[in-house]
């Protein structure tokens, strides 16, 4: 089983004042002293300098299906489990999801400790990657966040096909030299214009080092050829969204119900198929095999695919982090990962 359930500092309740002396019962879980296991385990975020945990906390739940003390109780438990990264977007709820995680950071004084990547472009205030929109947008992000600076500035192409590349480059350029931004991400963005934006690089533009991309064991087919080639060409840390499928790999819904009228369920639903079904108890197996939940052995599935540095996936309970962390301490056998595969064809 993987050893990432562990947190920094476990104590029990203080029992009530004896004159005698106290004992744990010899089955009781012995106490770990000193920061998580998790806490060592860092990868390199691409060429940004960066250095985070394999699994990026997601934001696009905190503030739709989950209140800000839940938001906060599970961005506690991510970090208490050894994670230092946490994405959201400016269209995340209207901008919620961003007041939630400012407020966290600031209650728990961790800016510093925490790698902050962002995706603009959704905003219905300041939609697209114009120039103007663009730099609003991400002052605006700033205040909500409460902080004077984005670790990764994710570019989301898919909410403007009309501001040439280039302008947008430009934009970034001067957010990356005021210091608004460290580093250059992007979402939606074709092998073509990946290509296209090394080539204005070598111009003085900023790079795009940072790829994200909806993909999972379901969703191969958006990470194509084409793309998975030109971003191992240009070094690129790949942060895939969607890892979970909407919650579908997670194993708790494999039925279509009366909820499948909701946004979440008619994303779940849109899986409860053969294929889903002979996926989810393909998972079933490996998790029953290595004594861990199937999300975990999603997650795990995503880490053993080349390319990929750190999945960003969103959690609805503090439960669920510890369930999807595990998925960083599994070692998936090639024959996990072709039964799997076969399962999904």
């Amino acid at each position: 089983m993987a050893f990432f359930g562990i947190g920094s500092t476990l104590s029990s309740a203080s029992p009530e004042a004896t004159d005698e002396p106290t004992s744990l019962h010899p089955s009781a879980p012995i106490p770990v002293q000193g920061p998580p296991v998790g806490r060592n385990l860092r990868v390199a975020l691409g060429e940004t300098g960066a250095t985070i945990f394999p699994l990026i906390l997601g934001g696009a739940e905190f503030g739709w299906n989950v209140d800000l003390e839940s938001s906060h109780e599970i961005l506690d438990a991510y970090v208490e489990l050894g994670g230092n990264a946490v994405h959201t977007a400016d269209s995340f709820s209207a901008g919620r999801s961003e007041h939630i995680i400012g407020q966290w950071l600031r209650s728990r004084g961790l800016r510093d400790e925490i790698v902050l990547t962002v995706r603009i472009g959704g905003h219905p205030d300041n939609p697209g990657l114009g120039p103007v929109n663009l730099v609003r947008a991400v002052e605006a992000s700033l205040t909500r966040l409460g902080t004077d600076r984005l670790d990764v500035l994710y570019l989301d192409a898919t909410t403007d096909s009309a501001t040439a590349l280039e302008d947008t480059l430009a934009t970034a350029e001067w957010l990356v030299e005021s210091g608004k931004v460290a580093a250059i991400g992007a979402v939606g963005t074709t092998a073509a214009q990946l290509v296209e934006a090394r080539i204005l690089a070598s111009a003085g533009y900023p790079r795009i080092t940072v790829l994200d991309v909806p993909f999972n064991v379901l969703r191969r087919h958006e990470f194509d050829a084409d793309l998975r080639l030109v971003a191992g060409a240009q070094g690129m840390a790949v942060t895939p969204s969607h890892g979970l499928e909407h919650g579908f790999l997670a194993g708790r819904h494999r039925t279509r119900t009366r909820g499948s009228l909701s946004v979440r369920g008619a994303q779940l639903a849109a899986n409860v198929n053969r294929r889903g079904s002979r996926t989810l108890r393909a998972l079933d197996v490996v998790g029953t095999e290595l004594g861990v939940p199937d999300a975990a052995v999603a997650v795990a599935w995503l880490l053993a695919q080349k390319l990929v540095t750190a999945p960003i996936i969103n959690a609805y309970a503090p439960q669920h982090v510890q369930e999807l962390v595990q998925g960083v301490g599994i070692p998936l056998s090639r024959a996990h990962l072709s039964d799997i595969a076969r399962a999904a064809e």
